[in-house]
Parts: C-alpha cells; sequence; structure tokens
C-alpha cells in the first residue's frame, strides 16, 4: 500500500493527531517536521514526548495495599504474626497498611513499550536515548510481558486522563506490531496491523470533519431499524463510522482500510459485497427516518487507495439514492488528503 515510506508515516501522524488531539500540543511540535525512515522512530519519538510532558504533571499514583514488619506501627497491625514475631524473640510488628505509588498498571504499560522499542534494531540512536532519558524516572515501576497486558482493566478518570493518548499509542505498538520469533524474543513488524490502521482510518476522518466543519453534525450515530412494528429484538446495531448532516441533507461514509480494495472472482473485480449491502442499509433506514420531509441521503464507501491497478471511483444511484465508492491516498502528502476530504463535503453540502 505504501510508495513513499516518509510521506506514509507522515501521515500516519497526522492521522494520529486528529485522532488524538493532545498530539496537538506544543510539545509534540516537532514530530511533523521529522523525517522518518521508520514507523518505529515516529512512535518513539511520540512516546519519548508524551512520557516527558506526563513527568512535568508527575506520575500517575495510586494507593497500594501493604504488609510488612516495622519497627514502628504503621496502618493495621496483624495480630496473630506480630505474636509469632515476638515469641521468635523478633521486636518487629506485622503492619497492614495503604502507600501511594507509582508502580500501577498504566506506568507499567508505558514503560514496557519503550523497552520493547529499546530492544528493536531499527529504533534510532537518538529516539532510543530520549526514551532511556525519560524511563529513568520508572525506576519504582515494574516491567510486564506486553503480550499479557489486560487491556479490560485499564481505566481512565479525572486524575489519570492525560495517559489517555499516551496508553492508546501504546496499545497501537503491542497489538498491532508484536510478533514473537522462534526463539521467544520480541521484535517489530513492517507496519501497524490492518485491524489497527482500519480503527486509526475511521477515527482520522471522524475527527477530521469534526474539527474543519463547524457547520457541519458529525458523529458516528446509530441508525434505528425501520421496522413497521417497532419490533427489534436481536437486529444488529447499525452503527455509522461517519455521519455528516445539515438540516435534512445527510451523507454517511463508511471508511475501509483493507489490503485490496476490491474482491476478484473468474477474473472480473467487484465491490466487497458485505461492504455494498452495508452502506445501503444504512442510507435506506436513515432515509426512512424523515418520514414525509423533503430530505437527501447519501453512502459512500471510502477505502484506503492501495497499488492495484483498478481502483473504484464510481456513483451508483440505487433507488433513489446516490451511493459513492471511492478511494484515499495515504501516500500523497498531507495537504492533498485534506483537499480530497474538504472536496466530498463540498461537493455534497455545497460549503
Amino acid at each position: 500500500m505504501t510508495q513513499d515510506k516518509n510521506i506514509f508515516i507522515h501521515n500516519i501522524y497526522y492521522m494520529l493527531s486528529y485522532a488524538f488531539q493532545s498530539l496537538r500540543q506544543d510539545g509534540y511540535r516537532n514530530v511533523s517536521v521529522e523525517s522518518f525512515d521508520e514507523i518505529y522512530d515516529l512512535f518513539a519519538m511520540i512516546l519519548s514526548k508524551g512520557i516527558a510532558t506526563q513527568l512535568k504533571q508527575g506520575l500517575y499514583k495510586e494507593y497500594m495495599d501493604r504488609k510488612d514488619d516495622l519497627k514502628v506501627l504503621r496502618g493495621k497491625i496483624d495480630i496473630q504474626q506480630s505474636m509469632r514475631n515476638a515469641s521468635m524473640h523478633r521486636q518487629v510488628l506485622t503492619c497492614e497498611y495503604d502507600e501511594l505509588s507509582e508502580n500501577v498498571l498504566l506506568n507499567q504499560i508505558i514503560k514496557s513499550t519503550a523497552t520493547l522499542l529499546l530492544r528493536s534494531g531499527k529504533v534510532k540512536r537518538e529516539y532510543k536515548q530520549s526514551l532511556k532519558k525519560e524511563l529513568l524516572c520508572f525506576s519504582n515501576v515494574d516491567l510486564i510481558d506486553p503480550k499479557q497486558v489486560r487491556w479490560s482493566r485499564v481505566r481512565f478518570h479525572r486524575n489519570n486522563q492525560t495517559y489517555y493518548m499516551l496508553i492508546h499509542i501504546c496499545r497501537l505498538i503491542i497489538d498491532g506490531m508484536l510478533m514473537t520469533t522462534k526463539s521467544g524474543e520480541y521484535k517489530l513488524a513492517t507496519f501497524i496491523d490492518e485491524q489497527h490502521m482500519c480503527s486509526l482510518y475511521e477515527k482520522f476522518i471522524l475527527e477530521y470533519y469534526r474539527r474543519h466543519y463547524p457547520k457541519l453534525n458529525v458523529s458516528a450515530s446509530q441508525i434505528p431499524w425501520a421496522v413497521d412494528d417497532d419490533f427489534t429484538k436481536m437486529l444488529p446495531v447499525m452503527q455509522t463510522d461517519i455521519h455528516l448532516q445539515k438540516g435534512n441533507d445527510v451523507l454517511i461514509i463508511d471508511a475501509k482500510y483493507y489490503s485490496h480494495t476490491t474482491q476478484s472472482q473468474f477474473d472480473k473485480n467487484t465491490i466487497h459485497s458485505n461492504n455494498l449491502y452495508q452502506i445501503f442499509t444504512y442510507v435506506k433506514n436513515k432515509e426512512y427516518t424523515f418520514k414525509d420531509e423533503k430530505h437527501r441521503v447519501a453512502g459512500m464507501l471510502l477505502y484506503a487507495r492501495t497499488n492495484e491497478e483498478i481502483q473504484p471511483d464510481q456513483t451508483y444511484q440505487m433507488h433513489g439514492n446516490p451511493i459513492s465508492i471511492k478511494t484515499l491516498d495515504l501516500n500523497k502528502p498531507f495537504k492533498d488528503i485534506s483537499k480530497q476530504l474538504d472536496d466530498i463535503v463540498k461537493e455534497y453540502f455545497s460549503l
């Protein structure tokens, strides 16, 4: 899918900066002007700057349960164990107490992910040095097996919300780029895997339109089923990727990131059937919500462009609704990507 690796890597940064607004802060300003030969360098630089920013605010800490033999009372006494200590002529009390510690899951994930990058032979020395410098402040934080991270245990709230972007970058690295060699060592894959790129691609387009088109109602909304008797038990949720609306004009975009933009059978290239069925279903059910009001509802499948010779670029009129199939070239400079996204809404909403 890539032709100019440096352009593609920079575009991943731009996509991340839309998906995570914190990447637009001053601390990350230099990232956009750096030249990256490897995706690992980009992630190492983002992680290093993110850790540095977090250290200025202080590492997140939680109260942890402790149980130790102490010479002075702290917290609650374990009576039975303290009596055993006395019987063995040990002049200590066994105490149970809470201690504020930075050795928590969020910091363990960051330290373990940074260590993973440090072990990679593809990360440049300058980025490794920055990471090593920041990790000096993690001396009291344990390393954990990156593959054993239980992401369901990660919780964000008011006191640790500054970790949101950092942890998602860590997960992108761990889930999307981690493989195990025969010897049991870790290595990083060539690029982010398709599943994670698809998620980032969707989020980027959604946040791009949110940021640049305040006149539009931009969301990833759900569409209700157009049933005759209100009975919807066991019907799947219709969750859109990008839902753009101005008055009664609606454009529903399904963002798709595949290795192949078309399916091939018997030497014939066609649109992915499931994608087409899905966007058509979204459009027709959304149209039903307007009842007798004047409206326009259209759908679009927006694929990330590949290097394949055949690329879809069509608009079909289906039962009164335009359904477009287009591609977005992530190998072009970001200004070209931005222009194509702008042209889509300008054409449909006349902005």
